[in-house]
């Protein structure tokens, strides 16, 4: 399988020696999953993107600092791009600003919540479980870094897993594309990492319960498997 990181942002350089930038923590987990699949990246922020729609089997859209809706051309160009691999139905799986950008290019709206920041580990729980679940417990731990969320879905996606806080955080549209709210990518490092550059952008008690709920582990792998299971489909 041949898989395309569609990258929408990199990674402060300071700790770049450390977890390295986006797709490289993509290629971590899902590399290390399955060793045969190949990999792909196209920087769309830099307007970087495949001479032919079919050079890969399917597409990854990373996080962002970026918010879907600001007035940048690059996400424009992306939300476009986004349209015509669902008109080909070509697999696509988006993570944080990936969910959120393929819920407002097809139909639906995010906002930047009134709740606030979402850090850490949350645990999202499933309603239904579709053919690429491992059919075990329906919740999952993963970490976030998120204020934007999902407020309206995009046309015909079914919502699969959620919280309190962000109630639509698994969605699916289709048998070809899957987005997460959450980070599978992140390494409890990175999370504690940016919690610290945004402390005071995110509250002092938000910070502190997002540190403290870093003592539990995220299942990465897990939903990196949910992640291969969907693709390979």
């Amino acid at each position: 399988m041949k898989l395309g990181i569609l990258k929408t942002d990199a990674v402060r350089p300071e700790w770049v020696p450390d977890f390295g930038e986006y797709p490289d923590m993509f290629v971590a987990l899902l590399g290390r999953l399955d060793p045969e699949i190949e990999f792909r990246v196209w920087d769309v922020e830099e307007g970087e993107y495949p001479a032919d729609i079919d050079e890969v089997d399917a597409y990854l859209i990373t996080g962002s600092k970026s918010s879907v809706y600001d007035d940048k051309p690059w996400i424009g160009v992306l939300m476009d791009f986004v349209r015509e691999l669902d008109r080909r139905g070509k697999k696509i799986v988006g993570i944080c600003f990936g969910h959120q950008l393929v819920a407002q290019a097809l139909g639906g709206r995010v906002e930047k919540s009134p709740k606030g920041w979402g850090v850490g580990l949350h645990t999202h729980t499933f309603t239904s479980q579709p053919d690429w679940h491992d059919k075990t417990e329906p919740g999952f731990d993963i970490l976030v870094s998120h204020q934007d969320q999902v407020v309206e879905n995009a046309s015909g996606a079914t919502v699969l897993a959620g919280s309190e806080f962000c109630e639509n955080a698994v969605c699916q549209v289709g048998d070809h594309i899957l987005t997460f709210q959450g980070h599978p990518e992140f390494v409890p490092g990175y999370s504690r990492e940016i919690m610290e550059y945004r402390r005071e952008q995110i509250g002092e008690p938000v910070y502190n319960s997002g540190v403290a709920s870093l003592a539990r582990d995220p299942e990465s792998e897990r939903i990196g498997r949910w992640i291969l299971n969907f693709l390979r489909a």
